[in-house]
C-alpha cells in the first residue's frame, strides 16, 4: 500500500514536470513579488532601523523566505476535490482499496516537492543575489526550517482538504475556496507579519492555525526565535497537525454517508 501512495507522488511530481515553463516564469514573478514588499517596506522603515522586532534585512529575509516557503506549501486540493465532488468521481475514487484522502495529500506532496526543487531553491538563490537577504549559518536551524515547512505543507494541505469537503454539503463552494486563500494569505503572515498585527489580534491568531503555515518558519529562519522559541514554534505546529485530524474524519465521516443517501 506504501509503494502505491509513493507513485502518486511520483505521477504528480512528473506532471508537475511537463508543465515546467510555468513554474519557471513562477520564479520570475515571485522575485517581482518579493522586490515590490522589498522597496514597500524600505520605505516604511525610512529611517527607524527596527519596527515591531524586525530589522531592515530581517524583514527583507522573512518577505523572501516567506514567499519561497509559499511555493512549497501552496496547492490547489480544495478545488480538485471539490471538483472530483460535482463530477462524481469521488464515488468511484471511494471504492477503490485507499485512502481517497491520503491520495490527495500524497498529490500534494508531490506538487510540493516539485516546487521545492525547482521553484523555491533555484527562486531563493536568485533572489538572495538581488535583494539583502541574509541566510543562517548554523546547519541545525536549517533542518529546523524545512521540518517547519514540512509541517507547513501538512496544516494548509489540511485546510484545503476541509474546503474541499464543503462540496458535499454546499451547492458551489467557489466564494469559500476564494476567501479560505485570501485568509491564509493574510492571517498566516505572508502579506504582513503578524508581529505588526494590533495586540488583540495577536492573541486571537494564537489559538488559530494560521501563524503554524508561514510566520512561525519565517520567524525561526530570521533568527527571531530562539532557543526554546523554536522548539515551541515547531511545538504549535504538531500540536495544530494533530487536532486538525479530527474535523477532517468527521467531516469525512458526514460526507460519505450524505454521498451513500444520495447515491441511494
Amino acid at each position: 500500500m506504501i509503494s502505491a501512495y509513493l507513485e502518486f507522488i511520483r505521477i504528480r511530481f512528473l506532471m508537475m514536470l511537463a508543465y515546467r515553463v510555468n513554474y519557471y516564469s513562477g520564479i520570475i514573478i515571485y522575485a517581482i513579488n518579493i522586490g515590490a514588499y522589498y522597496f514597500m517596506w524600505k520605505a516604511i522603515y525610512g529611517e527607524a532601523e527596527t519596527l515591531a522586532g524586525f530589522t531592515v534585512i530581517q524583514m527583507t529575509t522573512y518577505v523572501a523566505v516567506s514567499w519561497m516557503a509559499r511555493a512549497f506549501y501552496f496547492n490547489n486540493l480544495d478545488r480538485e476535490i471539490s471538483n472530483d465532488i460535482r463530477d462524481g468521481s469521488v464515488a468511484v475514487q471511494m471504492t477503490r482499496p485507499y485512502s481517497y484522502l491520503m491520495v490527495k495529500m500524497m498529490q500534494g506532496f508531490g506538487e510540493g516537492l516539485f516546487r521545492l526543487l525547482l521553484f523555491m531553491v533555484p527562486g531563493m538563490v536568485i533572489v538572495t543575489l538581488i535583494f539583502p537577504v541574509t541566510l543562517p549559518t548554523d546547519p541545525v536551524r536549517w533542518i529546523i526550517f524545512f521540518v517547519m515547512i514540512w509541517f507547513s505543507f501538512l496544516i494548509n494541505s489540511q485546510l484545503n482538504i476541509l474546503t474541499g469537503l464543503f462540496a458535499f454539503f454546499v451547492e458551489n463552494n467557489e466564494g469559500l475556496m476564494r476567501m479560505k486563500r485570501v485568509t491564509v494569505d493574510l492571517l498566516s503572515g505572508v502579506v504582513v507579519p503578524i508581529a505588526f498585527f494590533p495586540e488583540w489580534a495577536r492573541i486571537v491568531l494564537q489559538w488559530l492555525p494560521f501563524q503554524a503555515i508561514t510566520y512561525l518558519p519565517g520567524s525561526v529562519f530570521t533568527g527571531r526565535l530562539n532557543g526554546a522559541e523554536t522548539w515551541n514554534a515547531l511545538l504549535v505546529q504538531v500540536v495544530w497537525f494533530a487536532v486538525l485530524i479530527l474535523p477532517i474524519l468527521a467531516m469525512w465521516r458526514a460526507a460519505r454517508q450524505r454521498l451513500f443517501v444520495q447515491g441511494g
